[in-house]
């Protein structure tokens, strides 16, 4: 539980029958969190055994696709506050931490795997992945006039259950562009929305989309049309404006330890 709110860990399982048992135990030995939520998507074989191994839920999505997978999984978790994640090893559960400090502040809160100082070593993160990821990223941030971005495409993400249910009637995507999908939702939506870097480490196997450099090329020129499709849509009927914040943000934290004013 964080601050009062009680914290899912969702992660989409496919090809990370080797990982997927440390990452879940990585997670559920962070005090925060509340539940671990896996969502097998046709899973390789030997999977469903792994999960079976540690406290977290299991549930079975049989549509193929990261899309269907996540929305099912946002469909399925109990927290207030929900973070997505992947299950191959390349993100640290103790970045969760990151996330939750900042949903004190905002609605949603995505990670980016573009930062330098927190790429490992042997990681894939290579010239073309990081920065096509930051040009598209930096595509919506100019056509949404939204804060600052640098990474479309970091499953690393935390949202608040309010903007799940405020947006999920509406996706449509459920192949492996829901990524940029969920951000622009959330961003149309009016939700608070700030970027934090997270630790991009090596995968443990190989990605079935981004291990191909031709697959992950096409899946970025996806992205970009989807984006463009998705802008000329909401032509004309604007989006919601983030209201500014008011009142004495000092006064609450006093009140919290018990202290007078």
């Amino acid at each position: 539980m964080w601050n009062g709110r009680t914290v899912s860990v969702i992660l989409m399982t496919y090809a990370e029958k080797d990982s997927i048992y440390d990452v879940i135990e990585g997670f559920l030995a962070i005090d925060a969190v509340d539940e671990v939520l896996v969502v097998n998507n046709n899973a390789q074989p030997g999977t469903q055994e792994e999960v079976e191994r540690t406290r977290a839920r299991q549930v079975f999505e049989t549509k193929q696709g990261y899309g269907y997978a996540t929305r099912r999984g946002l469909a399925e978790a109990t927290g207030d506050l929900l973070v997505l994640a992947e299950p191959d090893g390349t993100f640290l559960p103790r970045d969760v931490l990151k996330l939750l400090v900042y949903s004190d502040d905002c609605d949603a809160v995505f990670g980016t795997r573009t930062t330098r100082e927190l790429i490992w070593r042997g990681a894939n993160m290579g010239f073309a992945l990081k920065w096509g990821n930051w040009a598209v990223a930096k595509l919506v941030e100019v056509l949404f006039n939204t804060s600052h971005l640098s990474d479309v495409g970091c499953t690393y993400r935390l949202l608040t259950r309010e903007t799940v249910r405020g947006i999920q009637d509406k996706f449509t995507v459920g192949g492996s562009h829901f990524g940029p999908e969920l951000m622009l939702l959330t961003i149309v939506s009016g939700a608070r929305v700030v970027e934090v870097p997270v630790n991009y480490l090596p995968r443990v196997g190989v990605s079935s989309v981004t291990g191909d450099l031709r697959k992950a090329i096409i899946l970025g020129l996806q992205m970009v049309a989807f984006i463009l499709k998705f802008r000329l849509g909401t032509l004309g009927r604007g989006q919601r404006t983030v209201v500014p914040r008011t009142g004495n943000p000092i006064a609450p934290r006093a009140e919290a330890k018990g202290e007078s004013s």
